[in-house]
């Protein structure tokens, strides 16, 4: 491995640069008027209590599968009929499209771009499960040099090609980009691909943002130690 410092920040978007929607059940049930506690699933903070999560990791089914059962799930909770998960998360989210940023994502990556770090999103389902208009009303992704985003290249991770679109994108070598994303899956294709690459741990965002500026001499300012889910 070169001993160069990497040029580029590569980040998965979903749980990496927001909160899952596991850590924002209350504020979803304040949102569309259920109950407290009505949403019980807790994919990676509780995977026995989960069986389509354990589905997914086992990969019997995708990760589009288990937000599609979510989404038509929820949405009948709502007496609704709801076929997309842009609808699950704009209604979820779509008052507050910063409440979910993570505040660690937030300082890690305005610290990446002060140093003169490239930064890129690698993503499976951006506008699939957030929609354009969410996206749009995110200023921190203005400091993002480019997304590439398979609700329109239709190339998902692991597929070697997604972590090639990033690196044609940004004209660098994989070997120069550190890529952060919470699926094990998605971290393996990467490392076969030659990048750098950080499991993002979703119950220990300080701890991984950190994992992840390291490689670059940089550290999280007002580091935390565990962000508990929001339930």
């Amino acid at each position: 491995m070169s001993e160069a410092k990497p040029q580029a920040l590569v980040l998965d978007f979903g749980g990496v640069v927001t909160r899952t929607l596991f850590e924002t059940h209350a504020l979803t049930e304040r949102a569309l008027g259920l109950k407290p506690g009505t949403l019980n699933w807790r994919g990676p903070f509780d995977p026995t209590s989960d069986p389509p999560w354990r589905s997914m990791q086992a990969d019997e089914i995708s990760e589009r599968d288990y937000w599609k059962t979510r989404t038509r799930e929820v949405g009948r909770l709502v007496g609704e009929d709801w076929q997309d998960m842009s609808t699950f998360v704009q209604r979820a989210r779509g008052a507050e499209p910063q409440a979910v940023i993570r505040p660690e994502a937030e300082r890690a990556i305005r610290a990446a771009h002060e140093a003169g770090v490239r930064l890129a999103i690698l993503s499976n389902e951006l506008d699939l499960f957030y929609g354009k208009s969410f996206r749009e009303r995110l200023p921190l992704l203005s400091l993002f040099e480019t997304i590439i985003d398979a609700t329109y290249t239709k190339v998902l991770k692991p597929d070697p090609r997604a972590y090639a679109m990033v690196g044609e994108a940004l004209q660098l070598p994989l070997k120069a980009c550190v890529f952060v994303d919470d699926q094990k899956r998605n971290v393996d294709g990467a490392v076969a691909a030659g990048m750098l690459t950080v499991h993002f741990d979703v119950a220990q965002p300080a701890r991984s943002y950190a994992e992840a500026l390291g490689p670059f001499g940089l550290t999280l300012s007002q580091s935390e130690t565990r962000s508990p889910p929001d339930a």
